[in-house]
């Protein structure tokens, strides 16, 4: 068993990758902590922040626990709050987008990606 908080992971400041702004993320388990299948990773979004616009071939969960923003795919725009889940199936087109008091949530993706 392997436990941490959230103050004793390093961000990483994804800013401008892939036309990423405001972002960061802190990998709070990985399979470098043994986990054999799934990573967990917190991404906070600045005011207005957002993800890159992207698909991927693995499917991911996502727990909004702090602000306002949006999930936006092709055609849909869907508006979060502080206690929504969204399942982005795989190969589907994304992007999250921070309103102006920013955005955090919990992603768990497989490590296969």
């Amino acid at each position: 068993m392997k436990v941490r908080t959230y103050e004793e992971v390093s961000p990483k400041d994804l800013s401008g990758e892939r036309n990423a702004s405001r972002v960061e993320m802190k990998e709070m388990i990985t399979g470098a902590d043994g986990a054999p299948s799934f990573s967990l990773r917190v991404f906070r979004l600045g005011p207005e922040g957002y993800t890159p616009f992207h698909a991927h071939p693995w499917e991911h969960e996502v727990f909004v626990f702090e602000g306002t923003g949006s999930v936006v795919g092709e055609g849909t725009n869907y508006p979060l709050r502080k206690g929504c889940s969204v399942f982005v199936p795989q190969g589907e087109m994304h992007q999250f987008r921070a309103g102006g008091e920013g955005m955090a949530f919990v992603c768990c993706v497989p490590h296969k990606g």
